[in-house]
């Protein structure tokens, strides 16, 4: 499925701050949250809840 130029949603890959791995994909509104998506996900590799940042 092809991507318009005007999608308000982008999709955003989201990396473990302490571990560094490729975690999750999810996407996000532009307009409503214009700067970097962080979350509070469950990280398997250390086997907690860590702060997930989105990456390029």
């Amino acid at each position: 499925m092809a991507k318009k130029k005007g999608d308000k949603r982008i999709p955003v890959i989201l990396e473990c701050s302490e571990c560094h791995r490729h975690r999750y994909h999810t996407s996000r509104n532009r307009l409503n949250t214009p700067n970097k998506l962080e979350l509070n996900k469950y990280c398997r590799f250390d086997r907690k809840v860590t702060v997930h940042k989105e990456t390029k």
